[in-house]
């Protein structure tokens, strides 16, 4: 049974037909990466020997042996994978490699996590200059005990770790015009970048976000089936007037902060040797690599991070939560007010927390610190890595194609300033590609090179801890997964055959699988 229903928005009909011309939109010839110079200026790099480069390549190739464990495979994060904890504060670890002085300064990173904003003016001058239009006071309240965050339950529900991104069409900037298939688009006029639906007494929120959901059953081999939820989103009460007629929307869900500065590590050109834009191989799978500008380093970057990989560092991206969810002014996003627009008058004309001695509301020291913090969030130990069922499970994983998408290792560089992060083997599960995931689980949204069906393949590791970190959290984009077998079933373009194998499984296979999945 083929799960190509997309999610349905309550909007005007002229709207859904210029998300589904971008949705389709693919390019003409595929991009010339190496003309670019990517590189890795977030990156302190140390040289890679020979003899290490055929180490890497060695460790790094697939298994095709699953009777027992491989070296190594306990630790998804090298020498920074911690004891994997029973309870809610599994995903809340620092790295196990930290010094003395590095666990200090990341425990002043989780207060700044933790630090409940408020509006300006206040008495506490540091923590004043929330909002005055934001989603949520704090991180932690989006990405809860570090790891996802839940959607709304009913209409009154106030969706403090998910909420609407928003754009319309528009010219690629000049900067990224030598990029020849970036899809431009820009914040609405009305709205900018995202809706907030909190705000100070006085000053009217953006939205509420309302979802709700149909339920599709999916037969499966053995007798069995699964019910998804088909999602509904609502852009309700909107405060400001009428979006654009041309708006495009997409809900997204905070997702876990584990094993980020391992990611960031990698280097540009390990994840660029995946790309495969005209499926050269022939096996239906094309990763393509997302490209940004990079307002930390003023050039065009890789991008590693979000659900659509637009955001180049792990810097820039908690910056851009500063500002975007929260209404923080930062030194790469200064602007007093968050994301208010010039049409928002009353939300730019609110009091802000600006001018004091931090110069902006949160200064660039505290902004490190809570880098450094996301960064060194650990990722848990594997468990049960010699079980014959997750052996098993193991092996039905890659025979499935699964790991077409879901890299399962790499070697991040070696670097001069972050030993912590510095040559680590480490088991991902993701490419950090953009793939086609097929109109069930497109948002009919573009972002930088990627189309309003693709999405960066996330990483696995740690997802077998999702619900006991969180008992109420979900998978997906947008959480619409209650289970994993939800997850894999919700799997289509690029991912359809691979999804279709899992459906025709025996039941003790696909039971398997999901030990091996829980066992990540």
């Amino acid at each position: 049974m083929h799960n190509s229903t997309p999610p349905r928005w309550k909007r005007p009909k002229s709207n859904l037909l210029l998300a589904a011309a971008f949705a389709a939109v693919t390019p003409a010839a595929a991009l010339d990466l190496t003309s670019l110079s990517l590189g890795d200026p977030h990156l302190n790099t140390l040289p890679r020997s020979t003899a290490e480069l055929n180490r890497i390549a060695k460790v790094t190739a697939p298994t095709r042996d699953f009777t027992g464990p491989e070296a190594f495979e306990m630790n998804p994060v090298g020498s920074a994978t911690v004891r994997a904890l029973d309870d809610e504060e599994a995903f809340s670890q620092h790295a196990a490699n930290l010094s003395f002085e590095q666990e200090l300064e990341f425990k002043l990173g989780n207060g700044l996590f933790k630090k409940i904003w408020v509006f300006s003016p206040a008495s506490t001058r540091a923590s004043d200059g929330l909002g005055p239009l934001y989603n949520a006071r704090s991180c932690q309240r989006c990405h809860i005990k570090d790891g996802r965050g839940e959607v709304p339950e009913d209409p009154d529900y106030r969706s403090a770790s998910m909420f609407l991104r928003i754009s319309i069409p528009a010219t690629p900037p000049l900067n990224l015009q030598t990029v020849n298939d970036y899809i431009g688009t820009a914040p609405d006029p009305n709205y900018g970048g995202q809706l907030q639906d909190f705000s100070p007494p006085g000053l009217t929120p953006e939205y509420r976000l309302h979802v709700s959901y149909t339920p599709r059953k999916i037969s499966l081999a053995g007798e069995e089936s699964v019910t998804l939820r088909v999602p509904s989103y609502t852009a309700a009460e909107l405060g400001y007037g009428p979006l654009h007629p041309d708006a495009m929307l997409s809900p997204r869900l905070a997702p876990p902060m584990i094993g980020l500065g391992l990611l960031e590590a990698i280097s540009s050109a390990d994840i660029l040797a995946n790309v495969d834009e005209t499926d050269r191989d022939g096996d239906g799978i094309s990763g393509r690599a997302n490209l940004t500008w990079s307002r930390e380093f003023n050039q065009i970057m890789l991008g590693r991070f979000g659900h659509k990989a637009g955001m180049p560092t792990l810097h820039e991206q908690s910056a851009a939560a500063f500002s975007g969810d929260i209404g923080i002014s930062n030194p790469l996003f200064p602007a007093a007010a968050g994301d208010c627009t010039e049409a928002q008058t009353d939300c730019l004309a609110a009091p802000h927390g600006d001018r004091d001695t931090r110069g902006t509301e949160i200064d660039q020291a505290n902004m490190d610190l809570v880098t450094f913090y996301a960064r060194n969030l650990a990722v848990p130990a594997r468990r049960d890595v010699a079980d014959p069922e997750v052996l098993r499970g193991k092996a039905v994983f890659y025979d499935s194609g699964c790991t077409s998408c879901h890299t399962p290792k790499f070697v991040t560089q070696r670097l001069a300033d972050r030993p912590e992060n510095s040559f680590q083997l480490i088991w991902p599960y993701s490419d950090l590609l953009l793939h086609d995931m097929g109109a069930g689980l497109a948002d009919n949204r573009p972002e930088g090179r990627a189309t309003g069906q693709e999405w960066r393949t996330p990483p696995l590791w740690g997802i077998g801890l999702t619900q006991q970190v969180n008992p109420r959290a979900t998978y997906l984009h947008d959480g619409r997964a209650r289970s994993l077998i939800e997850a894999v079933l919700w799997h289509g373009g690029e991912a359809q055959a691979a999804r279709d194998t899992v459906v025709q499984l025996a039941p003790s296979d696909r039971n398997a699988l999901i030990r091996f999945l829980e066992s990540l």
